[in-house]
């Protein structure tokens, strides 16, 4: 883990984002409720500060992929019988930069950012942060999310 904490690995490239996915994204996060204007109206959109559709921020455009990609990566640290951890989600935190628009192709990346480790009622246990950071076709930032992986 001490050779890959701030090595960034596994980057993927998105396809163009659909004007047609920013829709129906909007209208699966925002139901029964009408999504705002701004994620599918064209016109509307226009007139507004961004000049045009936007994504929601949690739009997601490696929600669809055309292939299933190995994941490469940090390789998992094992107990000391060799047996494999077992992990869950221990949340995760997102930072926001330039909006997503159709048309836009995100990449992504991620990298173990920092580790620590403690004995907890179910005994050792490793905590992990992996960051990963997406931008877009201008190298603009479009978001980081620090996730921590709990394994025990």
């Amino acid at each position: 883990m001490h050779k890959m904490k701030g090595v960034w690995i596994g980057e993927r490239t998105s396809p163009p984002i659909a004007m047609s996915d920013i829709r129906k994204w909007a209208i699966a996060t925002y139901w029964p409720e009408q999504p705002p204007r701004m994620y599918w109206d064209a016109p509307y959109a226009e007139g507004t500060r961004w000049g045009g559709i936007l994504a929601p921020p949690d739009f997601n455009p490696f929600a669809w992929p055309v292939e299933r990609i190995a994941r490469a990566g940090i390789p998992q640290p094992r107990k000391p019988d060799g047996s494999r951890f077992t992990g869950m989600n221990g949340g995760q935190t997102d930072t926001y930069g330039a909006p997503m628009r159709p048309d836009d192709v995100i990449t992504a990346r991620s990298r173990l950012s920092d580790w620590h480790e403690r004995d907890g009622r179910l005994g050792w246990t490793l905590y992990t942060t992996t960051e990963i950071e997406w931008r877009n076709q201008n190298d603009e930032h479009v978001k980081t999310r620090m996730s921590i992986g709990i394994r025990y």
